[in-house]
């Protein structure tokens, strides 16, 4: 149910190879969730920059009306990137949140994957081999990403229900397993201003975290707090825009293994995910314990 990557680049010189690794480890999972599939990668933005990354169902003329309207309604540049079914907005950082309610109200039919200052999202329905290929993921170079497999089972198998779920800047979560008590607290969250677009469970997870953040706890309180609050059984692993963590429910029943050299971290759901990292026979190789939180960061 659900395959699981994470990488973590711990050495510079292996930062160009992000995307062909996160490919190949992700491609290995497609058994685990032939439904849809997506990564976040992380890389920086220019000094006081910012981006945006949105998808559309017509690309080619939601795109063409966005780079028509955007000139007009700003008085800053607002550079786009098209990359298949999906388009990266760099911008001010400052004006990130004017850009997302524009987006809203003037582009409705755009849904927005992700905000920040090195986040950017790409998810589409399909197998984990052609949505990489869709957004030429192996060529991206970047210094962590997240990726996920989806066998869906709570919710519609659609874009907006694959993986991985942002509700925060530069924040994102995949998750492989079931929470029970997702919709009391998707009311909850929503009472308190949070954003979530679908019934997916995965989703309120994420806004849980954000929203502990938002309050002041930093990411590893509020990843041990998930253990009080979530009902259900799963598997997390949650980027930011420093690093990324790891944490399984208490009983842990959904299968992790981790792997760590000088060069990465890297995380999957199977070994076979990791079989083909550099240097990998002699990583330190370990299954990583219940109700514990691993974080790494730059």
């Amino acid at each position: 149910m659900c395959g699981i990557v994470g990488l973590f680049i711990k050495n510079d010189t292996l930062k160009p190879q992000l995307g062909t690794l996160l490919t190949d480890m992700l491609i290995t999972m497609t058994d685990r969730g032939p439904d849809s599939a997506g990564i976040a990668v992380y890389r920086n933005s220019p000094p006081d920059m910012g981006k945006i990354t949105v998808q559309s169902n017509s690309p080619e003329s939601e795109f063409d009306e966005l780079k028509t309207k955007l000139p007009v309604l700003f008085d800053y540049t607002v550079s786009i990137v098209l990359k298949d079914s999906h388009a990266v907005l760099s911008l001010p950082k400052d004006k990130s949140e004017e850009i997302r309610n524009t987006l809203k109200s003037v582009f409705p039919k755009l849904r927005i994957m992700s905000s920040g200052e090195t986040i950017e999202i790409y998810k589409e329905v399909g197998l984990a081999k052609d949505v990489t290929k869709r957004f030429s993921i192996n060529k991206v170079s970047g210094s962590h990403g997240i990726g996920h497999t989806r066998m869906a089972t709570e919710s519609a198998v659609t874009t907006m229900g694959a993986h991985p779920f942002s509700t925060g800047n530069d924040q994102c979560l995949v998750h492989n397993g079931s929470l029970s008590n997702h919709n009391s607290l998707r009311r909850q969250l929503q009472r308190e201003g949070m954003r979530i677009e679908t019934l997916n469970d995965s989703e309120v997870a994420a806004a849980y975290l954000t929203y502990k953040l938002n309050s002041g706890y930093d990411l590893k309180s509020a990843m041990e707090q998930s253990l009080e609050d979530l009902d259900g059984f799963f598997t997390f692993v949650i980027g930011t825009k420093n690093g990324f963590g790891v944490v399984r429910d208490p009983i842990a029943c959904k299968p992790a293994v981790m792997a760590e050299t000088s060069q990465f971290v890297a995380f999957g759901s199977e070994y076979k995910a990791l079989a083909t990292l550099p240097d990998i026979d002699n990583a330190k190789i370990w299954e990583p314990e219940p109700a514990t939180v691993y974080f790494w960061e730059h």
